[in-house]
């Protein structure tokens, strides 16, 4: 196609999913070399798209999880018009997420259908659950033609601001010794994290044997943060709440090895070529696994799991418990096997941020 494809791409909310979007990305760039995409995301997740190559424009649009906010999805729907879009594919699988398109005119839009929307798509889609049985595949699937083969995922690669994670280094004082990055928080639910206590003898046993430790995560893990540098001391950096989310790729990509729950900054670590130490409980690495070969899932895999629930339903949360510190500090004190990702892109500087369409 002349000039390449015009594509709006409405994306996940969640951050890790945001990351595994990166894929289809990709696929579509690999279909079209020449396509346009741009990405409609909520503020805390569409920065990632100033991080991806393949995108044009990551556009915010400013509503809560689960907000309706009709008008304000209709004011950019009609703002969109103008872009020329000729396709667009809906990845979340409410109504509300169908809409921005509908509202736009553009003229194909693909999407899983779900929730009684089917009337806002021209390509609605059955979600196969057992062919389509990981998110990254259900992304792809909305890339191709309807019943198009599945090719690999290829793994998201996200750019590094050199400037940036030099800058952060020095603000924080990092980079004294090799250095793990700890995640203990997941947006989900309690769930979906290792004890914060793990997490703080994980750390006391990392800097004994000679790694400075950083702890990432949004200001509502600060308690998490503290009480890891509590118990651990000196060589522990809690950075929670001080950085950006396009920080935390910069100082992951800098890190050693992170270890973390399954959650978004799981993803990010996978996706700036950290190895990564993924800790599975009330979840299945089979469904979200970090897209990448540079990783070591502990997964129990009790009877009761995965539940994919936020609270553990039977109030005992051994998914979780009794995998041991020490187990996942020989995970991360061991050589690593693999080199960095063969696609992993140079730290470059990065374009200015996603533009911001008020509404």
């Amino acid at each position: 196609m002349a000039g390449g494809e015009r594509i709006l791409v409405v994306g996940p909310a969640w951050v890790g999913d945001m990351v595994m979007a990166q894929s289809l990305f990709r696929l579509l760039r690999v279909l079209d070399p020449d396509a346009v995409i741009d990405v409609v995301g909520p503020p805390w997740s569409v920065p990632l798209a100033a991080r991806m190559p393949e995108i044009r424009r990551g556009i915010a649009l400013g509503v809560a999880h689960g907000e309706l906010a009709l008008a304000r999805r209709r004011r950019l729907g009609v703002t969109l018009r103008d872009e020329g879009h000729e396709r667009a594919i809906v990845l979340p699988r409410s109504l509300k997420a169908a809409l921005l398109p509908w509202f736009a005119r553009i003229p194909v839009r693909t999407g899983f259908a779900a929730e009684g929307r089917s009337w806002l798509l021209t390509d609605p889609r059955r979600l196969d659950r057992q062919l389509l049985d990981q998110t990254v595949k259900r992304f792809l699937a909305l890339g191709l033609p309807l019943g198009a083969p599945l090719p690999e995922p290829l793994p998201p690669s996200l750019r590094i601001d050199a400037a940036n994670r030099d800058a952060l280094l020095r603000r924080f004082g990092l980079g004294q010794a090799p250095a793990v990055a700890l995640m203990p928080g997941a947006a989900f639910g309690p769930a979906k994290q290792w004890p914060v206590g793990h997490f703080a003898e994980l750390a006391r046993l990392l800097v004994a044997q000679g790694h400075e430790v950083w702890v990432l995560g949004s200001a509502g893990e600060r308690p998490l943060g503290e009480q890891i540098r509590a118990a651990a001391g000196t060589g522990v950096h809690d950075l929670c709440g001080q950085t950006r989310l396009e920080d935390s790729v910069d100082l992951l990509a800098t890190a050693h090895t992170a270890v973390t729950n399954d959650s978004g900054l799981m993803h990010v670590a996978a996706a700036a070529g950290t190895r990564v130490v993924a800790i599975f409980g009330s979840t299945s690495p089979r469904f979200t696994p970090p897209l990448t070969r540079r990783c070591h899932i502990h997964y129990l895999e009790l009877d009761c799991s995965p539940c994919f629930q936020r609270e553990c339903p039977l109030g005992h949360l051994r998914c979780l418990r009794e995998i041991t510190p020490q187990a996942v500090a020989a995970s991360v004190l061991a050589p690593a096997i693999l080199p960095a990702e063969p696609n992993q892109p140079p730290a470059v500087a990065v374009p200015a941020r996603p533009q911001r369409i008020e509404t």
